[in-house]
């Protein structure tokens, strides 16, 4: 862990605790050690470290190739542990990088829609997940729920606001060998759509 994401995580899950009331449900589900893909809505710019706050060691997150455009971007992003990727159309460097990580025990975090949500609704999955779990046979896949975040900072406004935010996290989603073997984009859809039905199934209250 570089000590830039030493100290973040170390001042996160506090800070959300604290600031935002931060709710987990069933953070015993909460696949702690081992490779794993965690895939979670994305209601704001406040979920990447809300994610990594609540694991007790450090996750990597794929994040827009766009993202890492502006300079500070580029070398900050992956201090905090961020991998480039093109959600849009099928990226092998990115992929490669997400095997390697994943053959090497850590967890990595996928927000399937792409984008932050324009109304804090969870919308469909991008092409790209059904891809990476097409790939990636025999690595729990395990839903996250993320509410409240974005009546803390929408997408459209700059102005943080101190809200209860809750992240349920679920029990692995089980993929048959066929999925796993998708191939073309309509197959790699419905691995996205089924992955956004079990996010939208995990409760929001405790």
């Amino acid at each position: 862990m570089n000590p830039v994401y030493f100290i973040g995580h170390s001042l996160t899950h506090a800070i959300y605790e604290s600031l935002f009331s931060l709710r987990l449900i069933h953070y015993e589900k909460l696949i702690q050690e081992g490779p794993c893909i965690i895939v979670a809505n994305h209601q704001s710019f406040l979920d990447p470290p809300l994610i990594g706050g609540i694991y007790e060691t450090q996750v990597h997150f794929l994040a827009r190739r766009t993202l890492f455009d502006p300079l500070f971007m580029k070398y900050t992003l992956p201090l905090c542990q961020a991998i480039p990727i093109d959600q849009e159309k099928p990226d092998p460097g990115g992929i490669l990088k997400v095997m390697r990580l994943l053959k090497a025990g850590e967890r990595v975090v996928i927000f399937p829609e792409g984008s932050r949500s324009p109304d804090g609704e969870i919308h469909e999955a991008m092409p790209g997940i059904g891809l990476i779990i097409s790939k990636l046979a025999s690595v729990p896949v395990q839903p996250l729920r993320i509410s409240g975040a974005f009546d803390c900072l929408p997408i459209h406004s700059s102005k943080l606001r101190f809200r209860p935010i809750t992240v349920s996290i679920g029990d692995p989603i089980p993929f048959s060998a066929e999925e796993h073997r998708a191939r073309g984009r309509s197959a790699q859809l419905a691995i996205g759509q089924k992955i956004m039905d079990a996010i939208r199934a995990l409760p929001t209250e405790i």
